[in-house]
């Protein structure tokens, strides 16, 4: 057995088997639409922070990873600071996200192509199927916290999405978060 807390305010955690990571613009190449503009950033800006308790080894079948992540607010360009997006590497594997704190989108898209958006905001709750990649976007002014929760066993692909990329991309058009179908690669 092990021990840990989650903090209900920020969604951080503290225990045991708890790690850390956050990608910065500099390590973000090529995942948003305009690179010219994401390149000319600072290069220092934390984009996104990611915390998860792993209690078992990751592949292992029948445990449950938990985790919170913490998306900036910010734009490249007219687009959302954002997650890189995955599948899973068990691609059958869904997932649950929670919205914590903050205002944004769970963008999601299937093996077709077909790309779709679900607002997130405190207290909404998202099952994520199976093969439907994911990523989040911070819409909002403040930090986007989301709680979640997937097999141990789910493995993360992201290799997918840097080939394919997503088929829209979450745009400000207007002051309003719109997908705009996303050019080919």
């Amino acid at each position: 057995m092990s021990y840990a807390t989650v903090d209900l305010l920020t969604g951080h955690l503290e225990g045991d088997g708890i790690a850390d990571s956050s990608k910065l613009l500099s390590q973000l190449a090529n995942v948003f639409a305009d690179e010219a503009c994401r390149a000319a950033m600072d290069q220092d800006t934390i984009v996104y922070e990611v915390q998860s308790q792993q209690l078992v080894k990751e592949g292992e079948p029948g445990g449950l990873f938990f985790g919170t992540s913490n998306v900036m607010p910010g734009k490249v360009g007219q687009e959302y600071f954002m997650t890189k997006g995955h599948y899973h590497a068990k691609r059958e594997c869904a997932e649950y996200y929670w919205c914590i704190q903050g205002k944004g989108a769970l963008i999601l898209m299937d093996e077709a192509g077909n790309t779709t958006m679900e607002p997130m905001f405190p207290g909404s709750l998202h099952y994520i199927p199976g093969y439907v990649a994911h990523r989040l976007a911070n819409t909002g002014d403040e930090v986007l916290r989301v709680g979640a929760c997937w097999p141990s066993d789910a493995g993360h692909d992201y290799g997918s999405i840097v080939e394919t990329s997503f088929s829209a991309r979450l745009m400000d058009v207007d002051g309003v978060p719109t997908l705009v179908p996303a050019e080919k690669k």
